[in-house]
């Protein structure tokens, strides 16, 4: 059901600019951007649907690849203030896979009905991509320029490695992105009902590191009906089941603490969450349904997923093989690496996979200030509170340029839409009410950052 609380709408776009957006949307869920994470991904059609769109309003694209097919679209919108610091605006194009059967409508179809637009990617994150580029065509209708130049980043392979996306625009295309200081993405300012009628609007300012782990033991082949000491089946399954139960202490970022000296304030806890002896998990425990916006970032953690051994039920081979996905805190890597050397042991090796670096950013900036105050324009009896990521996006890459990054893809969702579970979830989907609010805020944000 859409939220049909009334909502700030001085000084919004043209009513075009809210049609085109719920359009966009379904229409980008409808080209199946599907990334396995093998290499079979294509982006390009959506990459030339969006460039297409940009030429229409008068904006420049420019067309990457690193690989055949896997297209990035790259474009600037010059400010009026030639000293100000340029901001980047960027998100994928790819998504997860969707398993149709799971599914109550086909998650490539892009439906609208009753309000809502369904399919892969409506909110991970084909919806902000229109959000966008709904914003930046209005502008050339209306004859606007935001204040900073804007690039727009729309990027390939993010749900994977990044190698043919924001890795590859960051290291081979530096010059595209030549007086960015700060950029916009996914995964922040959406509604976060707390309970009691309290409506959040979590702003990213951080992002756990990626610590994707390849575990292997050796040992001795031999007969599944003798002795074995030497089982490298048993050594990893004893290293995995190790890292599995480890109990990670609690690690502290300036931005979890941020978000938990807030969270407490708005819940009426009195608490100090700078204190040397504060009481994380106590407060945890008060906080209800708003834990959940902390609770996956105060510690490092190291999840077992994928298992490779053997090939015969009565040979026990000579190796075996794990994968671990591995979150690390800001300023937590050392304590991660060392953590994982006790815990695989002598019979275990292990080495990343993938690694990328955890991000902060400040949440006493004139940025963080800007972002709350537009959606709280637009949303007067919402809370914004920063928090930090559990997982990672295309600001890791692009943070090798310089660029602090912030997760700001505004929706006002109403209560009992789970957003974050949708994420990679089944039946995912956005109100198009949503939609409109985003545009709004994006509008009311970009021309005055």
């Amino acid at each position: 059901m859409a939220d049909m609380t009334p909502i700030d709408t001085s000084g919004a776009p043209d009513t075009a600019a809210l049609d085109e957006v719920v359009a966009f949307t379904s229409d980008l869920i409808r080209i199946d951007t599907t990334n396995r994470g093998s290499g079979d991904c294509r982006e390009r059609p959506a990459a030339e649907y969006v460039a297409e769109r940009l030429a229409d309003a008068g904006i420049e694209p420019t067309l990457l690849e690193r690989t055949p097919g896997r297209t990035n679209v790259v474009a600037r919108i010059e400010g009026t203030d030639p000293s100000a610091d340029a901001l980047l605006v960027h998100g994928h194009l790819d998504v997860v896979p969707a398993e149709p059967a799971d599914w109550t409508v086909h998650p490539f179809s892009g439906e609208v009905s009753d309000g809502v637009v369904w399919g892969r990617g409506a909110v991970d994150m084909k919806n902000m991509d229109a959000m966008v580029l709904s914003v930046v065509r209005a502008w050339a209708r209306d004859g606007i320029r935001p204040r900073r130049d804007i690039v727009l980043a729309y990027t390939a392979d993010e749900e994977a490695s990044a190698e043919d996306g924001s890795g590859f625009l960051a290291d081979r295309h530096p010059e595209l992105f030549e007086g960015c200081t700060e950029g916009i993405s996914e995964s922040g300012a959406f509604t976060f009902h707390a309970g009691h009628g309290m409506a959040l609007y979590p702003i990213a300012a951080g992002e756990r590191g990626t610590g994707w782990l390849k575990l292997t033991a050796h040992g001795r082949a031999g007969h599944g009906s003798k002795v074995n000491h030497a089982n490298a089946v048993s050594r990893l399954a004893a290293a995995v089941a190790r890292i599995g139960s480890h109990p990670w202490p609690v690690r502290l970022t300036p931005t979890v603490r941020a978000a938990l000296a807030e969270l407490a304030a708005l819940h009426g806890i009195d608490t100090d969450a700078y204190a040397e002896d504060f009481d994380t998990e106590g407060l945890l425990g008060k906080l209800g349904p708003a834990a959940a916006l902390v609770e996956p970032t105060i510690r490092n953690s190291a999840n077992p997923t994928v298992l490779e051994a053997g090939y015969k039920v009565n040979v026990i081979p000579g190796q075996a093989t794990a994968y671990v996905d591995g979150r690390m805190v800001p300023g937590g890597e050392e304590e991660f690496r060392t953590t994982l050397d006790q815990l695989t042991g002598p019979d275990v090796e292990w080495e990343f996979h993938h690694r990328e670096v955890a991000l902060q950013a400040p949440v006493d900036s004139p940025t963080f200030a800007k972002l709350r105050a537009a959606v709280e324009r637009f949303d007067p009896a919402g809370h914004v509170v920063p928090y930090c990521m559990s997982g990672g996006t295309d600001a890791k890459q692009f943070s090798r340029l310089g660029i602090t990054g912030y997760g700001f893809s505004p929706l006002k969702l109403p209560p009992g839409f789970d957003y974050q579970a949708l994420f990679h979830g089944v039946d995912e989907r956005v109100p198009v009410s949503a939609l409109h609010f985003g545009v709004r805020v994006l509008d009311h944000y970009l021309k005055s950052a």
